[in-house]
Formats: C-alpha cells, sequence, structure tokens
C-alpha cells in the first residue's frame, strides 16, 4: 500500500531541552523551501487537556492558534518558522487522548471490549497523528513527541511510533533522534555513551533510529561519526551534527549545510533540490547587522522565565529586522515598580511593553509604568492586560476616578473600569473557556491603528475573560483616549490609544502571535519604529 502523505517523528534522549521543536521547525523550513506542503504537531505527554490551566513559571508561554486552541509554545515555532497557521489537531496532549477513549467508552463504542492501552489508546493517538493528513493537505507531517525517551507518559506515544512504522511501510515514516553528545571537560573529550544508551531504550521500544541529530559543544570528528554510525546501526551520512548557534533562525541553514534534509527526502523517496531561502536569508543578514541599538523595557509578572513571553521577544526580533535595529529587552518585574523608584527603572528605556498575565500581583507597578510613560511622551505598547492597566491608569488620573479597578482584581470597586465578560459570568470550569482564538474587528478611519495596519478590518487572536466596561466609553474619549478597534460580533472596545501621544496603543488581543520571520506584525514593527525615533531625538 502506498501513502501520499509522508510521516517524520522527532524524539528526544539523554536530557530534555535540547531544541527537538527548534530542528522539527528548521527541518520543515528545508522541506517547505523545496516546494513540499508541510505541517508540525506536538505531542505532549502531560495528562491536562491543554496547557491552558498551567502555570508559566511552570510550562512557559501559552499559545493560542486561530482556532481557539490554548496550546504549546512549540507550534509558535512553527508557525513562525513556516508562515503557516497551526491548530488544535497540530498539539495533542495525553489528557486529551485518554478523554476522547473514556468519552468513546460511555457512549458504548467497545461494547464487550475490555479498553487498554493497546489498541485502544496508541489507535487514538494514530488516527490524531493522521488527521492532518486527511484531504491531501500536507506532502509531509513531522510529529514532535514531548519529553525524553526512557520517559513513562511517552511510551504510549513511542508504541504509536512503531506501529505507524511497521504499518506504512519503508519510504513512508522517519524516525529522527534527537541527541545530547555532552563535552568532558577534564577528559577533553566528547562522550557518545549516553547517546548509545539512549538508541538502546528507544529500539527496546521496538523503534529503529533512522537519523540522529547530535546536540554539541564541540565539532563532531569522522571517528566519532562512525562510532554513533556502528553502535547506533544508522548510516555515517545520518549522524547529524547540531552545534550550538548565535540565534534559533540560524539552524535550517546550519541543518542545511549538515545535509538533514537529502538525508530525509532520500530516506523518504522524495526528491530533493536546493530549498529558496532567500528570504530568510535577507531578514538574518538584517537581524545580525543592526544599524543601532534600541533599549525596550517589559514589564510583566513572569519575568523569571524568559519562555513565558517567548512569542513576545521573537515578535521584537522580527520587527527589529525590518526597522534595521536591535532590539535589546530588559524584563522588569512590576511586583518590584513603585512610585518611589520608577524614575530609575525606567531611565534610559526607549519604549515599554506591559505585558499579558492573570491575577492581581504586581498591578500597581504596572500602572505606576504607564503612568509615566504616558507623562514623558515614551512609547507605550500594552497587550491583553497591559491593555487593560492602561484604561485603569487612566481613569484613575485623568477622569480622578480614585478607586478605578478591574473586577478581576476587586470585585467590589466603585468603578469598575474592566468587568467580566457577560458570557463568563456563569462559567464554572476553567480549562479552555475564556475567549479565545480569532476574532474580528474593526479599526477606526484615521486612527493610527488603522494606518499601522492599512486596512479597516482585521483578525487578531484572543486569551482573556476580563473587558473594557463600555459604561465608561464616552468619558474616556472625550479625555483624549479612543477605542479605535472594535470587535463586530460584540461591540467590545479592542484597541485603545492615545490623542496627544507620540506612541501610545494597547490592545485586548495578543498580536505577539501572529508575527513570524517573513510576516512580522504591523503594530510591533510600528511600535520599534516609535521607539527607534524616540531613541534618536533623545541622542541629537
Amino acid at each position: 500500500m502506498s501513502y501520499n502523505t509522508k510521516f517524520i517523528f522527532v524524539t528526544g534522549g539523554v536530557s530534555s531541552s535540547l531544541g527537538k521543536g527548534i530542528v522539527a521547525a528548521s527541518l520543515a523550513k528545508l522541506l517547505q523551501a523545496q516546494g513540499y506542503r508541510v505541517t508540525i504537531q506536538k505531542l505532549d505527554p502531560y495528562i491536562n487537556v491543554d496547557p491552558g490551566t498551567l502555570n508559566p513559571y511552570e510550562h512557559g508561554e501559552c499559545y493560542v492558534t486561530n482556532d481557539g486552541a490554548e496550546t504549546d509554545l512549540d507550534l509558535g515555532h512553527y508557525e513562525r518558522f513556516l508562515n503557516v497557521a497551526t491548530s488544535q489537531a497540530n498539539n495533542i496532549t495525553t489528557g486529551r487522548i485518554y478523554q476522547s477513549v473514556i468519552n468513546k467508552e460511555r457512549k458504548g463504542e467497545y461494547l464487550g471490549k475490555t479498553v487498554q492501552v493497546i489498541p485502544h489508546i496508541t489507535d487514538e493517538i494514530k488516527e490524531s497523528i493522521q488527521y492532518l493528513a486527511d484531504n491531501n493537505k500536507y506532502d509531509i507531517i513531522i510529529t514532535e513527541i514531548g519529553g525524553t525517551v526512557g520517559d513513562i507518559e511517552s511510551l504510549p506515544y513511542i508504541e504509536s511510533l512503531r506501529q505507524m512504522k511497521w504499518e506504512m511501510g519503508e519510504n513512508n515514516v522517519v524516525a529522527i533522534h534527537l541527541t545530547l553528545i555532552p563535552y568532558l571537560s577534564a577528559a577533553k573529550e566528547l562522550k557518545t555513551k549516553p547517546t548509545q544508551h539512549s538508541v538502546k531504550t528507544l529500539m527496546e521500544s521496538g523503534v529503529q533510529a533512522d537519523i540522529l541529530v547530535c546536540r554539541t559543544e564541540h565539532e563532531i570528528s569522522d571517528s566519532i561519526r562512525n562510532k554513533l554510525a556502528r553502535f547506533c546501526n544508522v548510516d555515517t551520512d545520518s549522524v547529524i551534527q547540531s552545534l550550538d548557534v548565535k540565534t534559533i533562525y540560524d539552524v535550517p541553514n546550519h541543518m542545511l549545510s549538515e545535509g538533514l534534509d537529502k538525508v530525509v527526502l532520500k530516506k523518504l523517496g522524495l526528491k530533493s533540490s536546493k530549498p529558496d531561502l532567500k528570504s530568510w536569508n535577507q531578514f538574518l543578514k538584517k537581524h545580525k547587522h543592526p544599524k543601532r541599538v534600541v533599549r525596550i523595557a517589559l514589564i510583566g509578572k513572569y519575568v523569571e522565565l524568559q519562555d513565558s513571553y517567548k512569542s513576545i521577544l521573537e515578535s521584537f526580533i522580527h520587527s527589529a529586522a525590518v526597522n534595521e535595529v536591535s532590539v535589546e529587552v530588559t524584563a522588569i518585574h512590576s511586583e518590584h515598580i513603585n512610585k518611589d523608584n520608577i524614575d530609575v527603572k525606567l531611565e534610559n528605556f526607549n519604549g515599554v511593553l506591559v505585558a499579558p498575565g492573570f491575577g492581581g500581583r504586581g498591578i500597581e507597578g504596572k500602572i505606576e509604568a504607564i503612568k509615566h510613560v504616558r507623562l514623558n511622551n515614551i512609547p507605550f505598547f500594552g497587550i491583553c492586560l497591559g491593555m487593560q492597566m492602561a484604561v485603569i491608569e487612566f481613569s484613575r488620573n485623568i477622569l480622578k476616578l480614585d478607586d478605578a479597578n478591574s473586577t478581576e482584581m476587586d470585585s467590589k470597586t466603585k468603578y469598575p473600569i474592566i468587568d467580566l465578560m457577560d458570557d463568563q459570568k456563569n462559567i464554572i470550569n476553567k480549562g479552555g473557556t475564556m475567549r479565545l482564538g480569532s476574532w474580528e474587528c474593526k479599526l477606526k478611519k484615521n486612527s493610527l491603528v488603522s494606518k499601522i495596519y492599512n486596512c479597516d478590518i482585521i483578525h487578531e487572536r484572543h486569551r482573556h475573560r476580563y473587558e473594557f466596561n463600555s459604561e465608561y466609553l464616552k468619558d474616556i474619549e472625550t479625555n483624549g483616549m479612543l477605542a479605535t478597534g472594535i470587535n463586530t460580533d460584540t461591540g467590545l472596545v479592542e484597541i485603545i490609544e492615545l490623542t496627544n501621544h507620540p506612541w501610545f496603543v494597547g490592545v485586548q488581543f495578543h498580536p505577539e502571535y501572529k508575527s513570524t520571520v517573513l510576516s512580522p506584525h504591523p503594530l510591533f514593527v510600528s511600535f520599534i519604529a516609535a521607539a527607534t525615533k524616540y531613541s534618536n531625538n533623545k541622542s541629537e
């Protein structure tokens, strides 16, 4: 039996955080640049149905797709590299798999049978993997299996991989194993034994790796390649070196020089050609050769973990390249900001972004920061909670509503400037129940944002429960804060901006989710342009 869609699996061994997502995205980029229709999915071995209820400190950013799926942050990498939208089908968790099987069992679909991991769970996994292949939309599907080989949680996924390799036959499924080659400084040599053991563990589950991608800090010699090939049962040209690089956006070119794409396509029985990376390399050139540095303060509540704001940080890189500058981001914890230190904390910055978040912790610090940038004409960008805090700051200090607040922070506030959305008030279950995914927004003519987007209607992704209270809209607009973006379905305020400020924009949605290497988000591009102008004026 022949298959139209080919499958590539990426597993990890020896250590976590080796960069399976980046390797998968880089390979996908190389295949896409050769004309193949490619998508990537992530299999996550945790029991949560999705990462929407996980603490950012534990899981990092929760990435949201157009169709409203709360997903792993790796899907952000997939979109940023491929410039193609993902969906709910691109992120599968163990929780979702078991939930689906249990629902089927309750409906009676397995009457008379004992429901087991094999075949019922593994069949459900295989069905989820192959779902993307329906309608012949993709030539190649890359599946990243989360966790590390040997983890109990990952075993059903590895077993599903084994079954698919056996069922689909040669040239239809390729297994890539990403592993670590540690360097022992005392012995001054690279050690292959951890990789050998990792491959052995994979083989104990019935899966033979076809390709090894070896993360290393030092060049792998031919003798080490030959040793790995011999002991791990792979071809010598299937031992791929993955050296540490300055930026993740270098990885596609590095994988190209190592011939990863050629080896993969050969094993899949597909033709290879020279990838067209012209636009990608133009971005890299600008990224690596900026004309000046722009300093941005990122004010948030989860700044200790960089991955909590991964999409925002990557959006800065994309927009910086367009402006031919380097963005130096300094994360500042909002809990450490107060009226006594705000001048010092925000000294020498060319722009301030107040980040998304939930809960009352660090709120007053965000408000102080917004007051500072508003009074000093420093470019300001507020996202989700950042936009809400901007409205509260304006209400307190311009409208003189001293107790203005969000009902999220103070349920009994006298002036609920930000309030729980009506459709959220009777919701009990917290998972997957926020306003999520892409929504249409109409921009006010001649507004700053309409000029930035250069259109009247936009579609942006959301993740929130609270909204601007339209009862206060008239008073706010009368005093110089305009609602310049309105949700066409609900009438809710999506965007605010100040009329008497060089660049002051707050958005209820998350523009960072849609920024990619080849399509930097216009709001970030404009914000960095404003920060660059502010820096130039300051230095004159």
